[in-house]
C-alpha cells in the first residue's frame, strides 16, 4: 500500500513539474519581432503601376538613361551596355516598369539607384538583366550588383525577371523589399544582398548563389541587417548560407527550400509559420552572436520545419544561447538534432527526449 502511495505522489509531483514547465514556456513566449503591417506600404504591395502619366524609353546599345525626377518610367527593348541611372531628389519616388526589357552589360549595373526616396522595379513583361564581366567602380565605390541601389529598393510586379551576375545579383544599401513577381537569380557571390534589411511579403524566388542566397548585414547598427519573410515561394541553392542576417531572421509564412552549406544563420532566429525544408552540409539552423542587440536564440512558435544536415560535426538546430520551442512541427535528420552551447532556458528544446535522430519533434 505504501508503495502505491509513493507512486501516486511521484505522479502528482511529475504533473506539477510539467505544469510549471508549461507555464514558464508560455511566460517566455515572445511576440513577433516585426509586423508586416509596419514593414510594407500600400504602394509596396501594389503589383501594377499607374501608367497614366508614365514616360517610355526603348533601350539602345551603349545609350544610358538618366532619370532625375519622381515619376513612372516604362523600359522596354533589347540592348547591351546600358545603365539606367536614378538620380532624383531625396523625397522622390521613382518607379521603373520593366516591360520585356533585356539588357546585358559588360561591367556595370543595369539599374543604378543613386539618389531618391525609394526606387520601385516593377515587372509587367518578362525581362532579363545580366552583367558578364568584372564590375567597375564608381568614383572608388563598388557597384557589384546587376541591380544596385544606394536607396530603398522595392521589387514587385506581375511578370518574371531573370538576373545573371559575375558578382551579386541584387544589392540594396538600405531596405530591400520584394512583394510580388517571379525572380530567377544566378550570382557568383550573393544572390540578394542588403545593408539594412531584406523584407519579403510574396513572390517566387529561385536563387543560385556562390556564397549566400539572402544576405543582410549592417556593421553600424546592431538592430539592422535583418531578414523578414512573410510569404511567397523561395528556393535557394547556395555555396555558403541560404539565409544570413547579422541580427534577426524572422519567418512568418511562405514555402522555403534551401540547399546549402549552412541553412539559416543569424543572431535571433524566430520561426512563426510557413513550411521550411533545409538540406545543409553543415548546420541547418544556427544562432550565433553577430549582433550585440540580441542574445543568440532559435525560437520556434509555429511552422512545419524539416532539417537534414550532413555527416560529421554538424547540428540540425544550433544556438550559442537559447533554443525555445512553443509550437510547430520539427523534423531533424542527422546525428546532433538540437545543440546549445550556453545554459538553456526552461523552454530549451535540447532537453526533450523526442528530439532524437530522424524523428518528428512536435509541440502543441
Amino acid at each position: 500500500m505504501k508503495r502505491t502511495y509513493k507512486m501516486i505522489a511521484l505522479l502528482i509531483a511529475l504533473c506539477m513539474m510539467l505544469s510549471i514547465g508549461t507555464m514558464n514556456a508560455m511566460a517566455e513566449t515572445a511576440s513577433p519581432i516585426y509586423s508586416a503591417d509596419d514593414l510594407f506600404s500600400n504602394r509596396d504591395l501594389k503589383q501594377t503601376a499607374d501608367l497614366s502619366d508614365a514616360a517610355a524609353y526603348t533601350v539602345a546599345d551603349g545609350q544610358d538613361i538618366h532619370i532625375t525626377a519622381e515619376g513612372v518610367y516604362v523600359l522596354t527593348g533589347t540592348a547591351s551596355n546600358v545603365t539606367v541611372y536614378v538620380e532624383a531628389g531625396d523625397d522622390d519616388k521613382v518607379q521603373l516598369v520593366l516591360d520585356n526589357l533585356n539588357v546585358t552589360n559588360a561591367d556595370f549595373p543595369v539599374i543604378y539607384g543613386i539618389t531618391a526616396d525609394k526606387v520601385f522595379v516593377t515587372t509587367s513583361g518578362d525581362s532579363s538583366l545580366a552583367v558578364t564581366g568584372t564590375f567597375a567602380t564608381d568614383n572608388g565605390s563598388k557597384t557589384n550588383g546587376v541591380i544596385f541601389s544606394k536607396t530603398d529598393l522595392v521589387l514587385n510586379g506581375t511578370a518574371s525577371l531573370t538576373i545573371a551576375s559575375t558578382e551579386n545579383g541584387i544589392v540594396g544599401k538600405d531596405d530591400l523589399k520584394i512583394t510580388g513577381g517571379v525572380y530567377t537569380v544566378t550570382a557568383k557571390t550573393k544572390a540578394i544582398d542588403a545593408n539594412d534589411s531584406i523584407r519579403i511579403a510574396d513572390g517566387t524566388l529561385n536563387l543560385t548563389a556562390g556564397t549566400d542566397g539572402l544576405h543582410a548585414e549592417n556593421e553600424d547598427d546592431a538592430q539592422k541587417g535583418y531578414v523578414y519573410i512573410g510569404g511567397g515561394s523561395i528556393t535557394i541553392y547556395a555555396g555558403d548560407d541560404g539565409i544570413h542576417a547579422s541580427s534577426v531572421v524572422q519567418i512568418d509564412g511562405g514555402s522555403i527550400t534551401i540547399q546549402s552549406a549552412e541553412g539559416i544563420e543569424g543572431t535571433y532566429i524566430q520561426l512563426n509559420g510557413g513550411t521550411l525544408n533545409i538540406q545543409a552540409s553543415d548546420d541547418g539552423i544556427n544562432a550565433a552572436r553577430k549582433s550585440s542587440a540580441y542574445t543568440p536564440t532559435v525560437e520556434i512558435n509555429e511552422g512545419d520545419i524539416t532539417v537534414t544536415m550532413g555527416a560529421g560535426d554538424t547540428d540540425g538546430i544550433d544556438s550559442n544561447g537559447n533554443i525555445i520551442v512553443n509550437g510547430g512541427t520539427i523534423r531533424v535528420n542527422g546525428t546532433a538534432p538540437l545543440t546549445t552551447t550556453a545554459a538553456p532556458s526552461t523552454t530549451a528544446a535540447s532537453s526533450s527526449p523526442t528530439a532524437s535522430r530522424s524523428r518528428p519533434f512536435r509541440t502543441r
